[in-house]
């Protein structure tokens, strides 16, 4: 599938020689950005004449971003960044997050000793946020970890299986994986709600690229955004009160590439109102593919670009 050819970008340039990764690779200025959802106060914490993908937010004041298969620190204060120890995996993509006790992080890192035909092999492993040694969580490829349940037991993530992608959770452990769609169409971005209630996800299942949410064992699934933007990765406030998501202002059908013209939304949770955070910019894939709320629900950080 074409969109499979693009997705969790990063993986891209060590895995997939295309011509548009080289460019990005060589040509693109990455802004890392902190946005005041209340006043729309932006800040740009970090300009980088390379690419940065998908902040996640720790509450000690840094940011977590990828480059290029491997992870780094943002010193929020500082401003400085500094290479996060990922054991063997330095070929990591931009799905990575948090634990809800902040000690442990997801990751997604293409398994190069998976035996598969399949062209991806991104497995998702969980270490120590401070750095370590991954653990392995899932064996079958491509899985790419998308969110934490609140009890901090159950991972949500994207995965291919028999030639559809669909949204799985899985133990933190590991064990048996459960499908939790199974809609014709790609279903993405699978995140819980802080109150455990719900997994907010992005699907392709009307043929448009809208934002959904189900019960978090699958059931009553339910249609949030009916626009006509291609709408992706629904991120909870901590606080449950809004999401908010990217979109693309073009119908971009299954893909969520990099290089396009984007705006990022907020939903308000209790009226479903949508307003929107930001302005049109130049960004797409890595902008926003992960939590990357501040823990008091007041700031968002993401990132925009310029390609030479």
């Amino acid at each position: 599938m074409l969109y499979s050819l693009f997705r969790k970008a990063l993986a891209v340039f060590i895995l997939i020689p295309l011509l548009s990764t080289r460019v990005i690779a060589a040509d693109t200025t990455s802004y890392i950005q902190v946005l005041n959802v209340a006043t729309r106060h932006l800040d740009t914490i970090l300009v980088a004449k390379y690419h940065l993908e998908a902040p996640n937010w720790h509450p000690n004041g840094y940011l977590i971003v990828n480059s290029y298969g491997k992870l780094y620190t943002l010193n929020l204060a500082s401003k400085q960044l500094a290479r996060l120890n990922t054991g063997f995996a330095e070929e990591c993509n931009n799905d990575h997050g948090l634990s809800p006790d902040k000690k442990w992080l997801a990751i997604s890192h293409n398994n190069r000793a998976d035996t598969s035909s399949k062209p991806y092999h991104s497995a998702i492993y969980i270490l120590p946020v401070g750095g370590g040694v991954p653990r392995p969580v899932t064996n079958q490829t491509p899985s790419y970890w998308h969110g934490w349940s609140t009890d901090g037991k159950t991972l949500a993530y994207c995965a291919e299986r028999n030639g559809n992608y669909d949204i799985y959770t899985i133990g933190v452990t590991g064990g048996a994986e459960k499908r939790m769609t199974s809609a014709e169409g790609l279903d993405d971005g699978p995140e819980y709600s802080p109150d455990g209630k719900y997994i907010y996800f992005n699907s392709y299942r009307t043929g448009h690229m809208q934002i959904w949410r189900m019960k978090t064992d699958g059931s009553e699934p339910e249609q949030l955004t009916f626009d006509e933007n291609s709408n992706w990765f629904a991120h909870p406030s901590p606080d449950n009160k809004h999401i908010v998501f990217i979109a693309y202002i073009t119908d971009e059908k299954q893909s969520h590439l990099f290089g396009k013209q984007v705006k990022l939304r907020l939903m308000d949770l209790r009226t479903k109102e949508i307003k929107d955070l930001t302005d049109v910019f130049f960004g797409g894939q890595g902008t926003i593919n992960v939590p990357s709320w501040s823990s008091d629900s007041k700031k968002l950080a993401f990132v925009s670009y310029r390609v030479n």
